[in-house]
Order: structure tokens, then C-alpha cells, then sequence
């Protein structure tokens, strides 16, 4: 989960060591490295292992029943991410690991039964249920040949206290998302989660048919959110605030005995300008999602030759997205958070020239707006600035629209609905190119997104 995250980068404010002195003893302690051999050598930055468990053994009856978490919990691990923070702390490149993935153990004894296992194949949340945390590290490690330096464990209570002791953090979705499983049930637009609808957001795999795949994006967004939250609101500047948010998640983790909260403050402190644009997210790359194995089931199967080339440039301490190159200057083409194939624009002509409509409704949809064809005549026709009205649950929508009219006002208005209208106003010019921040990218993995790509547009 992102909670951990986020307390590096709360810690980079100054106030951090007079919060953070005294509350290492909350951290709950896990001895994850025990007696460990032959592991892969150390490369450059630090490897975080964040796995998020189905722990609910604190969350009361009354939010099992809303949030839909009844069920005996499985003790294995329901996200699994590697965060590598870079050498000179400027980036975090965060990779998640298919639960479902198809991994063999190293040898090991199983800490149930004390039973010794020469190694077998199992899926990779299984390992935590098997070996617990020291087992899950030895099978990533085995899998990726990437040394992993810390651990930090989060379960379902701590990070809906975390959320909440943000303050909620804000999503926005083109499409309604609606999961019976999770009961997860938010209509289109932009939304303030609180826990435990933020716990339902990062667990619905019910969604699409991408099931688990789809249901990492979700979460890779969310971390980007909280990363925005964190560093763009008052918390940094506010002592009883960044106190709660870390005793919130300092409270209810588990983390190695050598990452504690000085070690944590250090990396604050050298991350100060950490943002958004600073993370970049991905998935292992996927050969085939499912993968048969005798007593184990339906796998997950790594793209080995991918897969290597994605670990290799973690131990060498190498960006993960390949930057784009930079335009001419006066040439650059706007960021917009929503592709404008995916947003339906009715297009009126709210002046005396003839043919404007038709014009402006041609110039968008060769922007690739998906307008109507129909333009037609506004009320009055005499609006000088052009004007785009929108419901406000589409408010990314508006903004993309907005950018590729420069000078265009937003006019929000209750049950618009999901087409938006555009009244050309004789202050009209041109359209201008837009590009959506967030490519498509419905089934594949291996894809990279910066932070800043996959939070909401501005307030």
C-alpha cells in the first residue's frame, strides 16, 4: 500500500525529528532478514519490499459489513510492490508484483507445520502464509535478483487510518467504477476517498476482465494521489497534523529492525523536493495471465526477457520510463488528464458569424473531441468569450477541453451530464493539439507512468 510511502516523504519537513523522536517504539518489529545466504549483491539506491496484507483483525464489525470485509482473512499478502528509491533520492520507482504470479520457494521451513521444504512452485502471496515475511523476501529476491535492503508490512486497519488522517485523498475515474464484490460504487468523475472507500478502491478486481492487473494501475494511482496529498497540502507545515499522520502509519506497520524512524527522517530530508513527477509506476511485465500449474492453479507468468531487462536497470539505479523528446521551442502540445477520444462535446455558435459553429465543431473533432457533428445556435448571440459548460463530476473532462480552447471560461452546471457544451464565443481563434497525460493502456503491463501522468488534474 502507498501509506508507508508516504510517511518518507511527510519526513522531509523540518519539524520531522521532533515528531518522529519517541514514536520508533510504535513501529511493530519483524526480523525479515534472518540468517539469510546467498543473496543477489547489493546495486545502487535502496529497495523497499511493500507488501499490503488482508489483516482485519482490528477493524470492527460494523466496517466489515460496509466495506464489505467479511471472510476469514488468508494471512498472505494481497499487494505486493518493490519501491526503489534512487541513490541520489530524486526519483522512486515503484514495481508491482502480481499476487497471483507463478514463484518457487527457496528451500525452507514452513512456519506452521516446521516442516523442511526443499522448494516448490506456489503463487507469490502464498509465500507469506508459508514462510511469513522472511520467506516472501527470499522468493522476490530469488525472482528478481534484486536485494531488497527493508521491509514495511501494511494491513486493512492501518491503511484506512492513514487515509482518513489525511484527509481523504482525491481520485477521479472516466468511467463509474462498480464492484459487488468490494461494494465499491462511484459514478464518473473526480472523488474524495475516505479509508474505507479508499480500501474498497485498491481492492476491487471485479472491475474488467484484467481482474488483478487492472486492480494494480488502481493502486499505483492511488500512491501517486497520496504523494500529491502529502506534498501539496498544509500537512508539511502543520506539527499536530504531520504527528498524526505518523503516528497514524508508524502505529500500525511492520518494518524491519534496521528502518526505523531515523532512518526514515534521513530520506525525508534528502527527498524535500520530492512530488508527483518524481515516482514513476509499472507492472512486471505479463507472458500470460493464465498459467497452469499441477497443485498450485491458475498462475500469473512473468515475460522473463522483459521482466530482466526491467530488475536490471533497478539494481542499476536507472530510470524506468524512457523520457520523450523535447519539442521545438513554442511547440510543445499540452498534458490533459482525460484523452479527448473519450470526452462528447455538443458545440453552439454563440455568435452573429456564419459557419463558426460548424467550424469550431470541425476543429475539435480533428483535435479528437468526439463531437456531434450538429452544431447549433446558442440562445443569445452575443457571448464574446468562448465558454464551456460541464456537470461537475466531469471536471477533468472540462479541463482537457478548456486547454485546447485557450481562453475559454468553465462554467460548471449541476445535471449537464457526461456531454459537455462548448459555446464559441467571437473571441475565437483556433484549437489547439491536446495530449492525454494517461495513455491507454487497458490489458498490458510493463507500461511506465510518472506520478504526475495518473493524479487529478489542478483543483
Amino acid at each position: 500500500m502507498s501509506t508507508a510511502l508516504s510517511v518518507v516523504v511527510l519526513a522531509s519537513a523540518g519539524i520531522g525529528h521532533a515528531v518522529l523522536t519517541g514514536l520508533d517504539s510504535d513501529i511493530d518489529r519483524v526480523d525479515a532478514f534472518k540468517d539469510m545466504k546467498n543473496r543477489p549483491r547489493a546495486g545502487h539506491g535502496m529497495n523497499v519490499l511493500l507488501v499490503g496484507t488482508d489483516g482485519r483483525d482490528r477493524i470492527s464489525e460494523q466496517e466489515r459489513r460496509r466495506f464489505r470485509l467479511g471472510g476469514e482473512p488468508c494471512h498472505c499478502t494481497d499487494t505486493i510492490m518493490i519501491v526503489h528509491l534512487s541513490a541520489d533520492r530524486r526519483r522512486a520507482s515503484v514495481v508491482s508484483l502480481p499476487r497471483d504470479s507463478y514463484a518457487r520457494t527457496p528451500p525452507h521451513t514452513d512456519r506452521t507445520t516446521g516442516k523442511r521444504h526443499e522448494g516448490h512452485p506456489l503463487k507469490l502471496n502464498a509465500a507469506y502464509a508459508e514462510g511469513g515475511p522472511q520467506l516472501t523476501v527470499r522468493t522476490v529476491e530469488s525472482m528478481t535478483r534484486v536485494k531488497i535492503d527493508h521491509y514495511l508490512e501494511v494491513d486493512f486497519t492501518s491503511f484506512m487510518k492513514t487515509v482518513d488522517v489525511l484527509g481523504g485523498v482525491r481520485i477521479c475515474t472516466a468511467r463509474p467504477l462498480k464492484d459487488s464484490h468490494t461494494g465499491l460504487d462511484l459514478p464518473a468523475g473526480t472523488h474524495t476517498l475516505k479509508g474505507g472507500q479508499a480500501l474498497q478502491y485498491v481492492r476491487s478486481r471485479h472491475l474488467d476482465g484484467a481482474s488483478d492487473l487492472s486492480r494494480m494501475r488502481r493502486q499505483q494511482r492511488f500512491m501517486a494521489a497520496v504523494i500529491d496529498r502529502a506534498t501539496s497540502s498544509g500537512i508539511l507545515l502543520n506539527p499536530v497534523k504531520f504527528r498524526d499522520v505518523t503516528r497514524a502509519v508508524l502505529g500500525s506497520v511492520r518494518a524491519d529492525k534496521g528502518f526505523g524512524a531515523d532512518e526514515l527522517l534521513a530520506l525525508g530530508r534528502a527527498m524535500r523536493n520530492f512530488s508527483p513527477s518524481s515516482s514513476e509506476f509499472t507492472t512486471v511485465p505479463v507472458a500470460r495471465t493464465e498459467y497452469a500449474v499441477k497443485g498450485v492453479g491458475s498462475t500469473v507468468k512473468w515475460d522473463d526477457a522483459a521482466a530482466g531487462r526491467l530488475f536490471a536497470a533497478l539494481r542499476e539505479d536507472r530510470p524506468l520510463a524512457v523520457p520523450e523528446p523535447k519539442s521545438a521551442p513554442g511547440s510543445s502540445v499540452p498534458r490533459v488528464p482525460v484523452d479527448p477520444g473519450r470526452i462528447s462535446v455538443q458545440v453552439a455558435n454563440g455568435t452573429r458569424t456564419a459557419g463558426l459553429g460548424k467550424r469550431v465543431d470541425q476543429a475539435l473533432a480533428q483535435a479528437g473531441f468526439r463531437t456531434t457533428g450538429a452544431p447549433v445556435n446558442a440562445p443569445e448571440p452575443t457571448v464574446r468569450r468562448t465558454v464551456v459548460v460541464y456537470d461537475p463530476r466531469w471536471d477533468n473532462s472540462a479541463k482537457s477541453l478548456a486547454a485546447a480552447l485557450p481562453g475559454a471560461e468553465l462554467r460548471p452546471v449541476e445535471g449537464q451530464g457526461a456531454t459537455l457544451r462548448v459555446i464559441a464565443g467571437a473571441d475565437f481563434v483556433k484549437v489547439r493539439e491536446v495530449r492525454p497525460a494517461e495513455p491507454a493502456r487497458d490489458t498490458g503491463t510493463g507500461a511506465v507512468v510518472r506520478g504526475d501522468e495518473v493524479v487529478c488534474g489542478e483543483r
